[in-house]
């Protein structure tokens, strides 16, 4: 199982449902807990629901299935993959919460590839 091909389906799943500062942080060298962390904002909660769905859908399309999965009815959703993590935050709480922060001794991941461009 390749993690970084993960989040990078998780990624594509994300900008598909308009999701916004997507951010995807290498921290495998830092932790044990996973390998990469994938964040990112909805701007209302049905946003929400879409993106994670949506990453779900994606990532079991290509035979990935959650470890666990946390917070379905809240404003924020956590998609536990073992080897990566998915944060899907309501902008609100990403901005409280800030939890790029707690990572950001981790070797942030150049994603312009897989975000299209407006």
């Amino acid at each position: 199982m390749n993690y970084f091909d993960i989040a990078q389906i998780a990624v594509k799943a994300i900008d598909s449902k308009r999701g916004e500062d997507i951010e995807v942080i290498k921290v495998s060298d830092i932790t044990v807990l996973t390998d990469y962390f994938v964040i990112a904002t909805a701007n209302s909660n049905t946003q929400l629901k879409a993106i994670a769905d949506e990453v779900e859908y994606k990532l079991s399309e290509a035979g990935y299935e959650p470890h666990h999965v946390e917070g379905e009815k809240s404003d924020w959703v956590c998609l536990d993959y073992t080897g990566v993590v998915v944060h899907i935050l309501h902008k609100q709480m990403r901005d409280f919460y800030k939890i790029e922060r707690l990572w950001e001794d981790g070797e942030k991941v150049d994603i312009d590839n897989l975000i299209v461009k407006e």
